[in-house]
This record gives C-alpha cells, sequence and structure tokens, in this order.
C-alpha cells in the first residue's frame, strides 16, 4: 500500500541465506540448516515470491481502502468527506502498524501470516460488517473510523516484515531492497486501484468484491508465505497457521453464501417487509417498497426519494410554472430517472420532444419495467415522445450539440437534500443556460434550507438568467413519514429565464392539485420579503461552500 515506511534495514547480525548468525537478544530466529540451503539454491524465486506476495497484498489493500470509500458515500452522501475520513485515518493506522511491526520482526514468516489472515478477514468481511451497523445500529461513523483504523494497522504492518523475510533470502544492500519492494507494492496498489471501478465494483457489487479480496488476500499473503517460509515455525504452529488460514477462506465462504440473505434482512429493517425491488446499481442502491396497488416509496441511497400519496407535489411545483410561461415544445429533463417528473411534462398538449438525462440507467429502466411505478408514472417512459441517454447530466450538457430548448427542467436535489453540489453551481446553471431557445426557460429545486435557495439563485443570476423564486406547502414524503414538522414544511423553487419569468398556471394541461396562480403569487412575494440584504454567493466547482 502506499505511504509504507520502510522496512528494518540488513545488518550484518541477521541471520540470511549465508548462515550468520543472529544478534543476541531481539534477533532473527535461525532458520534450519535445510532450509537455508534451499532458499540459497534458488534465491531469485524465492525473492520473486515475495515481491509478488507484496504485489498481491498492496492491490487487496488499496480495494479494502475503495469499498470503504465507496460504502461510506452511498449510505451517507459527501464523498468529500468520506473519502477523507478514510484515507487519512487509514494513513494515521499505517503508521501505527509498521512501527507495531517492529515487535514481530524476529519470527517475520509467522508474523506475515498472521496479519494476513486477520486482514484478509477484517478487509473481506468490511462492508457486511459496515452495512449491518448502519441497517441495525445506526453508529456507521464509529464502525468505519474503527475499522479503518484495524484495517490500515494491519496494512501498515506488511512492509517492515516482507522486508525482513527478502533480507532472510539474500543478503542485500537496503536501498536496493526497499527499491524493489516499494516498487512490487505501488504497482499493486495501481492494479487493485484500476480493478476496483472498472471490474470488481461492477460485476461484484461491493460487498461480493470485499469477500473474494480477502480470500485472494489470504492465499497470496499468508498461503505463498507459509510455503516458502515452512521451515521457521514448528510443526504445531505451522499446522495451526494452515488451520488459520483455512478458516478465514472458509469464513469468507459462508459470508458470500449468506450475503443476500444478510442484505435482504437489513432492507427489511430499514424499510419494513413490502421491499419488491431492491438492486445496488452502478451509482446507487435503489430499493423500491409497497405493493403494486401502491403506496409505493422509492428509495434512493437510503433516502425517500418518492412517497406514492404525495409524490405529486414536487413534481407539479417544477414543471408547470415552467411549462406556462412560453413555448414548450422541446423540453430537457435533467435527473428525474423514475418517471413523476417526465409524466406532468407530457401533460402539456404542446410538447413535441423531451430528452431526459439520468446519471443511472437502472432508474428509468425501472419506472418503465415495475408496473407499479409504471403505472405511478402514467407509464411515461414508453412515449414516443421521450428519448432517455444514460449520462451524467453535467457532462452531457458539456458534451452535447442538441438544442435549443424551449424548457429546461432541473429535477436533482438540492445539496441541502444531499443532491451533489455541481448540479447546483455556476458552472452547471452556465452549461444549461446556453441550450434555452429564445424565451427559454430553466426550473430547478430550492432545498429546505433558506441559505440554499439564495445561493443557488446566486448562481443562477452569475450565469446571466434572471430568476422567480416561489415555494409550495406540504412536503413531498409527509404521508410516509408524518411529523410536526412535515405539515408546516414547504418546497422551493426558482424559475429563471433571460427576463424576469411570469408565474403562471397553462391552459393547455390538467390543472394541478396543488397549485393556483394566486398561491403562486403570494408565496413568490413572501420569498421576496425573506431575501437577504446582501446576496450570498453563489455555489461553484471550486467553492462548493
Amino acid at each position: 500500500m502506499i505511504n509504507h515506511p520502510a522496512g528494518p534495514p540488513a545488518h550484518a547480525g541477521v541471520d540470511l541465506d549465508d548462515g550468520t548468525p543472529p544478534r543476541p537478544g531481539r534477533g532473527l530466529v535461525p532458520l534450519p540448516a535445510r532450509r537455508r540451503s534451499r532458499l540459497r539454491s534458488h534465491p531469485r524465486l524465492a525473492r520473486l515470491t515475495v515481491l509478488l506476495a507484496a504485489f498481491v497484498c498492496a492491490a487487496c489493500g488499496l480495494v479494502y481502502e475503495l469499498e470503504l470509500v465507496a460504502l461510506g458515500d452511498y449510505l451517507l452522501g459527501d464523498t468529500v468527506t468520506q473519502t477523507s475520513v478514510v484515507l487519512s485515518v487509514m494513513v494515521f493506522a499505517m503508521g501505527l502498524g509498521s512501527l507495531l511491526a517492529k515487535r514481530f520482526t524476529r519470527r517475520p514468516a509467522t508474523a506475515f501470516a498472521l496479519v494476513e489472515c486477520a486482514l484478509a478477514l477484517t478487509g473481506g468481511l468490511s462492508v457486511l460488517a459496515l452495512y449491518s451497523c448502519w441497517a441495525w445500529i445506526g453508529r456507521y461513523q464509529a464502525a468505519m473510523v474503527g475499522l479503518t483504523c484495524l484495517i490500515g494497522i494491519l496494512i501498515g504492518a506488511e512492509i517492515p516484515l516482507l522486508m525482513t523475510l527478502i533480507q532472510r533470502i539474500r543478503r542485500e544492500d537496503a536501498g536496493r531492497a526497499v527499491a524493489d519492494l516499494f516498487a512490487a507494492d505501488y504497482v499493486g496498489a495501481l492494479i487493485g486501484g484500476l480493478a476496483f471501478p472498472f471490474l470488481i465494483l461492477p460485476t461484484l457489487g461491493p460487498g461480493d468484491g470485499a469477500l473474494l479480496t480477502g480470500a485472494v488476500n489470504a492465499v497470496a499473503g499468508a498461503a505463498v508465505v507459509l510455503w516458502l517460509f515452512r521451515e521457521e515455525p514448528a510443526p504445531r504452529i505451522r499446522r495451526l497457521l494452515w488451520a488459520g488460514c483455512a478458516l478465514v477462506l472458509g469464513l469468507l465462504a459462508a459470508a458470500a453464501a449468506g450475503s443476500d440473505g444478510i442484505e435482504r434482512a437489513a432492507r427489511h429493517a430499514l424499510y419494513g417487509d413490502q421491499v419488491r425491488y431492491a438492486t445496488r446499481s452502478r451509482l446507487q442502491e435503489i430499493v423500491l417498497t409497497g405493493p403494486a396497488e401502491g403506496p409505493l416509496r422509492l428509495y434512493l441511497d437510503g433516502r425517500l426519494a418518492v412517497c406514492g400519496p404525495d409524490e405529486y407535489r414536487g413534481g407539479e411545483a417544477l414543471v408547470h410554472p415552467a411549462m406556462a410561461a412560453g413555448p414548450d415544445a422541446r423540453v430537457l429533463l435533467l435527473g428525474g430517472g423514475d418517471g413523476l417528473t417526465l409524466r406532468e411534462v407530457l401533460r402539456h398538449r404542446g410538447v413535441r420532444s423531451v430528452e431526459l438525462v439520468d446519471a443511472d440507467p437502472a432508474l428509468p429502466r425501472l419506472a418503465r419495467t415495475d408496473p407499479g411505478l409504471a403505472a405511478l408514472g402514467g407509464h411515461s417512459m414508453d412515449d414516443p415522445r421521450v428519448r432517455t441517454t444514460a449520462a451524467d447530466p453535467m457532462a452531457w450538457l458539456r458534451g452535447t450539440t442538441d438544442g435549443p430548448y424551449d424548457v429546461v427542467l432541473a429535477d436533482l436535489p438540492a445539496p441541502a437534500d444531499g443532491g451533489p453540489v455541481k448540479f447546483h453551481s455556476q458552472e452547471f446553471y452556465g452549461l444549461a443556460a446556453r441550450l434555452l431557445a429564445p424565451g427559454g426557460r430553466l426550473a430547478v429545486r430550492g432545498g429546505g434550507e433558506e441559505d440554499g435557495l439564495w445561493r443557488i439563485e446566486s448562481g443562477l443570476r452569475a450565469a446571466g438568467l434572471r430568476t422567480t423564486p416561489y415555494a409550495v406547502p406540504g412536503s413531498a414524503t409527509a404521508a410516509c413519514r408524518p411529523g410536526p414538522g412535515d405539515a408546516a414544511a414547504t418546497q422551493d423553487f426558482l424559475l429563471a429565464a433571460a427576463d424576469p419569468p411570469p408565474l403562471a398556471l397553462a391552459p393547455d394541461a390538467p390543472p394541478p392539485r396543488t397549485l393556483t396562480p394566486d398561491t403562486l403569487r403570494a408565496s413568490t412575494a413572501l420569498l421576496a420579503g425573506r431575501r437577504p440584504p446582501r446576496t450570498p454567493p453563489p455555489l461553484t466547482l471550486l467553492s462548493p461552500r
């Protein structure tokens, strides 16, 4: 792994392949003459085997780190925070593990086998353990820090022990040995880092990927070293180490066989007994609950995104004022892969085409194939006027040659609701504004924090647009999560255009259930009175807070 402190240098007194006796006290345990002879007869092969073990262990160690980062992002959001916590705690723990390893270099092969067995078991089970803590206990952050620290200590102990093993095979200059060992370590980290997003995560997912990585770690680390240095431990200890390695592999295999059951039990604990669909896509966990006839609940990474009885509130408020302020033949919908906002768009008879851009293709596919969600969305995904594109909305805006559009709707959660800051940055709004036709409008969600609303408005204005804020009463999830705060909650929105856009309702669509022209104008006046005298700075990619 990266940032390992260097292991102990070669001393003239350690027991190497030439039979030099160990120093009194804390030196290496001498190998039998027969074993030293074997190492001398094939020193290059033995050394290459140890370097290969370092390569594989480094790859596995980086995969463990990335698994923890990805899981924290899935469950808690805020990628920057999760990455910073995991990497900083991991690097600190690796230094601590390197210091602790000095106490075990007298029997390096035995110590390395124990370290790799412990690391394989801890790292392999880490994802299932943290997911279970999140689902049943709720102490995810504390568990993540503790587990990250333990994994880091075990990873940090690898390099000093491997360095000692290399010097035991053949005495050589410490600088050359360190260079070779770190080269194998860093190249292994490169392979592990590339394999995780492009191979392990898409094909196995976080849980099974960690379990497989643990199995590879146990075989390549403990088993290889135990085979190569099998004369170091006494026969009884050697049998115990082999049994421990086999036990670790058995536990990982049992966890892999039961991982689906653990996930189902955790989801039932979180979402109730009516889980009708659950999957882990490349970008998020998608869970749909409730009977086909409703009410349905859609959870994205544990966040309640759709609540059947009230789902229309947000979609109506985002769509209908924007569609009423001018032409609406061509519409661009960013996000909205559940099909519910799209349903509101297609209620306007003037719509000729809709481009829907959602980063996760699994969500539009679910909205098209699940009977309950498809019915709730009015089978909008099957409308011939709709074209769907699976792409990151910001990357698509930057690279598209389509347009112009009469209406652009950003159905993306605000930062206060767990949405990425980049989708509400000045740069994002600038890219969207250049696709607007003359007289075109851009509608966005403002989130649940008032300061966030004005920062989003600042970003729209910095992109050259004039804005009109408005709000609708009631929470979109009040019926599913009733509470004293939900009854008085409001949802904030912003309508933007080159000229100040008016708030109205179009006559070419059925009347919305929650909106009237009077309530829209009243909410605008109320929000205008709350606008701070000093406009906050906009969110940008370089100043996201």
